[in-house]
């Protein structure tokens, strides 16, 4: 699903805003979380849009996006994944360390049944789990659309669009500096985790399929 292949690492290796400010940051001993809590929250917000080819008839995709139990846990490694309920999943980011401490950002999505053709992909609660400093927003909608190939074989485009908004509670020392530097880096960082993360799912995914229903892939030329 890949934003307007070698394999690498997720998140560790995504700059932060340290290292883009070019600051030398630790934590502020005077600022507890509570505190932190009642600080406004900084929004980064992002529309993305993009669509991932499948070569097959739109029932055959259909089918495979139903039985996501069998191939999400593959296609989101090496991201964490644990089941909630039918049709939700806990997906843990990968750890990486700010403002002096270690996260490991956590999100909970559910896969509703597609309606009508259309797939949608949303935030829920992740029981037992409070998100440390951040809040995210995900609303996806994925739609299947036959097509012609170059080939005359079987094509189906899987279009999809994503709103995400971000919230993150900064702690006092970053809300100090100015607000378009904050809110430049961090709408960046954002499109740049976006658009690795959806090319790695859209070739994991299309290479999963394929193989998994013996369909060749054709070789990009």
């Amino acid at each position: 699903m890949q934003a307007h292949s070698a394999e690498h690492q997720a998140f560790e290796t995504f700059e932060t805003f340290e290292s883009v400010m070019g600051l030398d940051m630790v934590t502020d001993p005077a600022e507890q979380p509570v505190e932190l809590a009642a600080a406004a929250a900084t929004h980064f917000r992002g529309q993305y849009a993009n669509c991932m080819a499948m070569y097959a008839d739109a029932q055959t995709v259909a089918d495979y996006l139903d039985i996501h139990s069998e191939w999400f846990h593959r296609c989101a490694h090496p991201m964490k994944t644990d089941a909630l309920g039918d049709n939700g999943y806990a997906l843990t980011i990968g750890r990486f360390g700010s403002f002096g401490y270690e996260v490991e950002p956590k999100i909970g999505l559910h896969l509703l049944p597609q309606d009508e053709g259309v797939y949608r992909i949303e935030t829920i609660p992740v029981p037992d789990y409070e998100a440390p400093g951040y809040h995210v927003d995900f609303r996806a909608a994925l739609q299947l659309v036959e097509a012609a190939s170059e080939t005359g074989a079987p094509l189906t485009q899987v279009e999809w669009e994503l709103d995400l908004d971000v919230a993150i509670y900064f702690p006092r020392f970053i809300r100090a500096l100015p607000k378009s530097l904050i809110q430049g880096t961090g709408d960046r960082l954002l499109n740049q985790i976006v658009r690795q993360v959806s090319r790695r799912l859209t070739h994991k995914v299309q290479m999963d399929f394929h193989q998994t229903r013996d369909i060749p892939f054709p070789k990009a030329s």
